[in-house]
């Protein structure tokens, strides 16, 4: 049973675009070896086919789904968030490829989740514009259905929450040169970090479901660059340790757990 599967715990790292996810999921890579590790799906967004194989020549079936957002929001937002969940879903549903021995106390973390693809990106694609109401409420409506219909299936029981200021997030992005991204500019990112700050810090964001709603956070101050430091590395995994010890204990706490 898909309970049974997935027995163990499950943790989401959220954060700013160019946070540094990918370069911490790494590091976790590293210090917990043992752990199943589900990155986001970004290779997806910027390949897919557009139509059937026998529609078009192979040079013309395949579209960047995350350019065209990024290029032209309010035509290709529904779209995009649309797709994005549908690939965040499929990636919290993926059964293990390898059963753990010790399947109760496995940890396996996601890159983002379907929660901060509604409650920060949609979410904000709407109160900017970018989503008419009316898609906004349909979005709304089968999410809630998904969440729904898969229960706990896709729980979340900790979320890891990457904290840096929007302008240490841009300079970031600017570095990696990902070219999809290299319109965005920093009033965008400030508006994800109120997003953020609204689900995961203040609880001001209206979730729809209890669980999610009290999932402990984890707040990870990751200001300092940490890709080639390993003291500060060193100070993250701890603190990462240190919740998920928490989280496998009696006492679950239903309150933010911050961390500097």
């Amino acid at each position: 049973m898909a309970a049974a599967r997935e027995a163990g715990k499950r943790l989401a790292i959220e954060g700013n675009i160019a946070v540094g996810k990918s370069t911490f999921v790494r590091v976790l890579r590293k210090a917990f070896p043992e752990w199943s590790m589900t990155l986001e799906p970004v290779s997806k967004w910027q390949k897919v086919q557009a139509a059937g194989p026998h529609q078009a020549s192979p040079s013309q079936s395949f579209a960047n789904l995350l350019q065209m957002m990024y290029q032209e929001p309010s035509r290709w937002s529904y779209t995009f968030q649309t797709y994005s969940c549908l690939s965040r879903l499929k990636a919290q549903l993926e059964p293990l490829s390898v059963k753990p021995l010790k399947m109760w106390d496995h940890v396996r973390v996601f890159e983002r989740s379907i929660y901060s693809d509604r409650y920060v990106f949609a979410k904000n694609l709407f109160e900017i514009g970018h989503l008419a109401e009316i898609e906004w409420a349909i979005y709304q409506d089968w999410h809630t259905f998904l969440q729904q219909a898969f229960g706990d299936q896709l729980d979340i029981h900790g979320f890891l929450y990457l904290r840096a200021p929007p302008e240490i997030c841009m300079e970031r992005l600017r570095q990696r040169g990902r070219p999809e991204e290299k319109g965005v500019q920093l009033r965008y990112l400030e508006q994800l970090h109120t997003q953020h700050e609204h689900w995961l810090m203040e609880k001001s964001t209206e979730i729809h479901s209890e669980n999610i709603r009290n999932a402990p956070v984890l707040l990870l101050d990751v200001t300092k660059d940490f890709e080639d430091d390993t003291n500060e590395q060193g100070r993250l995994m701890s603190q990462v340790k240190t919740f998920i010890k928490t989280l496998s204990g009696e006492a679950v706490p239903s309150a933010s757990t911050t961390a500097s």
